[in-house]
């Protein structure tokens, strides 16, 4: 018996290739611009160039002391000149000891006249914005039923509002040089968990505010090449974590003991992160929070 073979032609359902069709050519459109840009001759120098924050300018809010003072010493170091908000009178160390240029702007992140001025002044005394990282933040450690609404109104105004419209000034500034930049927000391993011996309900809603701003202003940044992304430290050693243990005495032995590192963190451990969502190196990383917290956030092994 004879077999008799016919060639069968399987066409794709007609919406279903068109689809196909226009993606394939956004991806080869995409790719294209990728390639001959700018950007893409960046991608091909050493990691060490990539890291290095030389030409920049960073504007760090809470910069002061504490985590925002080391953050400004280290984006220094990679090479970044340094614009430091607080409203402290003066920061701890002098900033003319940095090696880059660096100025001290004395401004209230809750008021919006102040902010615009101290933005608007940075652009004139360095030319740029390339990044701006929001280390300005405040605690309370108390009972849910103990909050007040002035000190509740107070942890908003200064967590979630500071910070938003710090990254707005900044991002305006960004937008309007054309050259992207780079947006990271200090959030709180409050915003994950809840913390032993701590009743930090209001703090932790304001930081985790502070995550989902992150994860949507990301998205909406990205056509800009603005990138966005946060860090949740756990817990670090600071004048803020200083005044939880003065109110809580045996806060000093869970610092020590919960983490799975077993130590407390040093703002030094908040820096390399910092500073590389900061570079280059991370030109493809936006919309991440990471956490540092010595394996807190992971949890605990049993004893």
């Amino acid at each position: 018996m004879a077999c008799l073979m016919r060639s069968i032609q399987i066409r794709p359902h007609t919406r279903s290739a068109s689809i196909l069709q226009v993606a394939s050519r956004r991806f080869r459109l995409s790719s294209s611009r990728y390639v001959t840009s700018a950007e893409a001759v960046k991608e091909r120098r050493p990691m060490s160039e990539r890291l290095s924050l030389k030409d920049k300018t960073t504007i760090i809010t809470g910069g002061a002391r504490g985590i925002g003072l080391s953050l400004a010493k280290a984006a220094a170091e990679a090479g970044s000149n340094v614009a430091v908000f607080d409203r402290l009178d003066e920061p701890q160390i002098d900033l003319s000891k940095l090696g880059v240029e660096a100025k001290y702007y004395q401004t209230d992140v809750t008021d919006m006249d102040t902010l615009k001025r101290s933005f608007s002044q940075v652009e004139q005394d360095f030319g740029r914005i390339d990044n701006c990282v929001t280390a300005a933040g405040i605690v309370a450690d108390k009972s849910f039923f103990d909050h007040q609404w002035d000190e509740c109104e107070r942890l908003l105004k200064v967590n979630v509002l500071g910070t938003y419209f710090c990254a707005q000034l900044a991002a305006s500034a960004m937008r309007k040089q054309g050259t992207g930049g780079s947006l990271v927000l200090i959030a709180s391993i409050a915003s994950h968990m809840a913390l032993p011996l701590q009743r930090l309900s209001m703090y932790g809603a304001t930081k985790g505010a502070v995550r989902i701003m992150m994860t949507q202003l990301a998205v909406e940044l990205a056509p800009l090449n603005i990138r966005v992304n946060s860090i949740s430290p756990g817990f670090i050693r600071t004048d803020m974590t200083q005044l939880c243990a003065d109110q809580q005495p045996e806060l000093y032995s869970v610092f020590q003991s919960a983490p799975p590192m077993a130590r407390m963190g040093e703002t030094r451990d908040i820096t390399g992160a910092v500073n590389y969502l900061l570079s280059d190196a991370a030109a493809y990383t936006t919309g991440a929070d990471i956490p540092i917290t010595g394996g807190l956030h992971g949890g605990r092994i049993a004893n």
